[in-house]
């Protein structure tokens, strides 16, 4: 089992940073690369002055619409320069249906990357990341600005707290856990008990893992106060992970946009590598 077709989503207006990095991911692995690339439209004017202001609206637009033709060309152009199986496709859209757009385009990749450029795009890093993880229920791996695109790793960190989200997460990235030398399931302020996580929390999912080949190492930690992010974050980088392996949006979304949450701290902020599914 591996990551065979990989999503690369970029705007128009972004860098080649990304798509040059997913480029060698997929050269690396064999992987084939799908590349959407995303022109965000201006919504068209409304109200009293919409007549007066209709005609550059119209030329506003045209520009964009030959803006995203000329980013196409110049995509297609690198990677007619690497030796990587890639397609290209392109959508002009109001950024109200991004996360649409992105999800059915996401249901033919096994795995999307989310490198620096997107990372650091606030208007198009929440809609593509809805429409991977809620239009398609595919895994993405988001990367920080430091590392390079990369599926290896050989000291994994499980963040476990016995949910469908983490549960979905541990199974998309099975290639990456059977591969790797240590696995620490590392689990924050756990309840023992039957409808908690479990008489021995961290113990059935250890076994599961151990069937993979994986060494496995259970730990159970003491958030002492601080959020379950940063406890993630400073755990990561004590132990020198290479990869965090998480699920997404434990809460609803609306939760997650007005309160912060652990999704979003991971996400904004990733100290190394994370793989997340939902």
């Amino acid at each position: 089992m591996s990551y065979k077709t990989i999503l690369c989503v970029i705007s128009a207006s972004q860098g080649d940073n990304d798509l040059k990095q997913a480029l060698t991911l997929c050269e690396q692995n064999e992987s084939h690369l799908a590349v959407q690339v995303l022109g965000i439209a201006a919504p068209p004017p409304v109200g009293t002055y919409a007549a007066t202001v209709s005609e550059t609206w119209a030329v506003e637009r045209q520009a964009d619409i030959e803006r995203l033709s000329q980013r196409v060309k110049e995509v297609n152009d690198i990677i007619a320069k690497a030796q990587v199986s890639a397609d290209v496709d392109s959508v002009f859209v109001e950024r109200t249906v991004v996360d649409d757009v992105v999800g059915r385009r996401a249901r033919y990749a096994d795995l999307a990357v989310i490198g620096a450029d997107l990372r650091n795009n606030e208007d198009l890093r929440g809609p593509v990341l809805n429409g991977l993880f809620f239009h398609a229920q595919i895994p993405a791996m988001i990367f920080p600005d430091d590392r390079p695109m990369a599926l290896v790793a050989s000291n994994i960190m499980i963040a476990w707290d016995c949910r469908l989200e983490a549960s979905r997460a541990v199974h998309e990235a099975r290639p990456l856990l059977a591969a790797a030398g240590n696995v620490h399931v590392v689990m924050i302020d756990p309840e023992a008990g039957e409808r908690a996580d479990g008489e021995e929390p961290g113990a059935d999912l250890a076994t599961y893992l151990a069937r993979l080949g994986a060494k496995v190492t259970v730990e159970r930690v003491t958030s002492s106060g601080r959020s379950v992010a940063e406890t993630l974050q400073r755990r990561a980088q004590d132990m020198q992970a290479d990869l965090v392996v998480m699920g997404a949006y434990g809460h609803s979304r609306l939760r997650e946009r007005i309160f912060g949450g652990v999704t979003r701290s991971m996400i904004e902020e990733p100290a190394v590598p994370v793989f997340m599914a939902r």
